[in-house]
């Protein structure tokens, strides 16, 4: 057996080498999982213009896609950021229970239905936004919008 020693990296290895010109900078959107997951569909809703650029982009590169769509990919991120600032700005009360509602529940959607329901009525009357779920059957009503939910914890009427 080789008689070598364990090495170990505990750095941190950033990459310090900077952006070419051409690409637009951006910052980052910082929000953890649990935010995000809570404006998913918001983000959706009003980046889908930009996001379907990026994936065309992507789909068109042959395998090159994080280095030619980077334009393309700020973009996105922009919007995000755009939309959580938005939501943060006119709905925080709603969107902080709902995002914590996530954390504390293994970001189970069907746990949160009610900060998500107050949540939703929020960004629908303040931004305008609308929340679609794909793949969701068409002569039912989507469950975001159900009156009673019905493997909740708290099964009662949502408001």
């Amino acid at each position: 057996m080789a008689d070598r020693d364990p090495r170990f990296n505990q750095s941190v290895l950033v990459d310090t080498t900077p952006m070419p010109a051409s690409i637009p900078k951006v910052e980052e959107v910082g929000a953890t999982s649990a935010p995000l997951t809570s404006a998913a569909y918001f983000i959706g809703d009003r980046c889908q213009a930009f996001n379907d650029d990026y994936m065309k982009c992507k789909s068109e590169a042959n395998g090159r896609g994080e280095l030619e769509c980077l334009k393309e990919g700020r973009k996105v991120t922009r919007c995000a950021a755009s939309v959580i600032k938005d939501i943060n700005t006119n709905c925080l009360k709603q969107f902080t229970a709902h995002w914590e509602c996530l954390e504390n529940n293994n970001h189970n959607l069907w746990e949160c239905r009610r900060p998500e329901m107050q949540l939703n009525n929020c960004v629908f009357e303040k931004l305008g936004l609308k929340k679609n779920i794909p793949g969701a059957p068409e002569n039912q009503t989507p469950v975001h919008l159900r009156p009673k939910q019905l493997y909740a914890q708290y099964a009662g009427p949502q408001y």
